[in-house]
């Protein structure tokens, strides 16, 4: 039986390289795959663009008003696999739809993206995800410190910030992120918050 997976993890944990030598490994086997995105994600606009180099061309991207299972209920007959990057981005009831083609179509779906945001809230579909996948795997990185990295945090022009819309897009508006354990992330906004103090007096 298909299932649906959903592979999480902290911003420089691999996602998208670790999603790319997955399509590779079904490719040179002579597998044909489905390599989706949201389009808000604008980074690399029609390209998976990993941090180490790696990169690919986008089969589809995914509009937020989009039915996937409509528009590829028919349309997967030589498809093997199907693969979705930045899967956070997803709307609650795409992840519903993405479940519906595992189920009704017989094809496993992968789905990769971060748990949480840069303020440690959930984003719309890494929660549905996390609720109804078959399978759940944490993809593992590291803090600067040395420690489990489980939390992100956004800088613009290099500094830290905690205020913001929940979209900034990596690399876009001289936005960066950087992932960071617990102890560092609460350590780093308790000076977020004296500066922010500090600076309105």
């Amino acid at each position: 039986m298909a299932k649906l997976y959903f592979r999480y993890g902290a911003m420089s944990s691999g996602k998208t390289a670790i999603l790319l030598q997955a399509v590779y490994n079904y490719e040179s086997r002579g597998m044909n795959v489905l390599v989706m995105k949201p389009m808000i994600d604008t980074k690399g606009e029609d390209f998976l663009v990993s941090r180490i180099g790696l990169k690919r061309q986008i089969d589809h991207l995914i509009d937020e008003d989009e039915n996937i299972y409509e528009t590829f209920k028919d349309k997967l007959d030589q498809i093997e696999c199907i693969f979705i990057d930045e899967a956070q981005f997803l709307k609650l009831k795409q992840v519903d739809e993405l479940m519906k083609l595992v189920v009704n179509n017989d094809i496993p779906i992968i789905c990769y993206g971060l748990r949480t945001d840069f303020q440690t809230n959930g984003f719309v579909g890494s929660p549905r995800l996390l609720e109804i996948a078959h399978t759940i795997e944490e993809l593992k990185t590291i803090c600067a410190c040395g420690k489990k990295a489980i939390y992100n945090v956004r800088k613009v022009n290099g500094k830290v910030v905690f205020d913001g819309s929940q979209v900034a897009i990596d690399g876009e508006n001289k936005v960066t992120y950087d992932s960071l354990c617990p102890k560092c992330y609460y350590e780093k906004l308790e000076k977020y918050k004296k500066l922010k103090v500090t600076t309105n007096k």
